[in-house]
């Protein structure tokens, strides 16, 4: 596995994305919900599709968004604080809309670091431990600013597995996951994982070939690009699509 990306400085961290503007489109007419399963709530079904792929909500939902997203990117951390309750109880909840998010490591080894960590839990804790480190980004984006210039010369001399665990160091990712419930010797074997770490690797260039997806977040709906990166946009293209 190549980690050339190991020497991307760290200020890359403040600008992931900037918000287009909304592109709702033409409105549609409204979608109808649906009755989750019983016991259940929509968002507590959750799926996984591919390696860094998983699914919340109606299977069959009508609306079906898309978010690349990267776990230590600034704006989607934003967007996930602001708009991720209402999404899920507006709009999740009621059958309508299904959210699919793509692992996107827009700033490389440390994303990759973060998303293996993240990918390291049984599915029904993905979103919620996704959510987590979201609501926590400001701090470990803040370890890993305070702690990069020291550890970046270091680097290159690591094997992959060596470069990655200390990242997550770094950053606090280790110690995160394991007020989560996750070993740290579970935690290590997954950011050894050099298998899966190539499989995300090559989804993020299948995306950025075939959907032209360059930054986070990037929103689909129905196949739709949003250009917008904020939940007000965002909101505004699940209403014009029907939700």
């Amino acid at each position: 596995m190549r980690l050339a990306f190991l020497a991307i400085p760290l200020l890359i961290l403040a600008a992931c994305s900037g918000d287009g503007g909304a592109s709702a489109g033409n409105s549609a007419a409204p979608v109808a919900g649906a009755q989750a399963p019983a016991g259940k709530q929509w968002h507590e079904v959750v799926s996984t599709k591919d390696v860094g792929v998983h699914v919340m909500g109606n299977p069959n939902a009508p609306i079906k968004l898309v978010e690349y997203g990267s776990r230590g990117c600034p704006v989607c951390g934003a967007f996930a604080r602001e708009g991720y309750d209402p999404l899920i109880k507006n709009y999740i909840d009621t059958g309508k809309v299904s959210l699919e998010f793509h692992e996107y490591m827009v700033h490389g080894a440390p994303d990759l670091a973060a998303s293996l960590l993240g990918l390291c839990v049984p599915t029904s804790a993905y979103f919620p431990v996704l959510e987590q480190m979201y609501a926590d980004q400001e701090t470990l984006n803040g370890n890993l600013q305070k702690n990069y210039d020291a550890l970046q010369p270091k680097l290159q001399g690591m094997k992959p597995a060596q470069a990655l665990t200390a990242l997550a160091n770094a950053a606090g990712y280790i110690d995160f996951m394991k007020k989560r419930g996750l070993p740290e010797a579970k935690a290590q074997a997954c950011l050894n994982d050099q298998a899966k770490a190539e499989k995300l690797t090559n989804a993020m260039q299948k995306a950025q070939e075939d959907d032209n997806v360059t930054s986070t977040p990037t929103f689909f709906i129905n196949g739709d690009r949003i250009n917008s990166t904020s939940w007000s946009g965002l909101k505004a293209a699940l209403v014009a699509h029907g939700a």
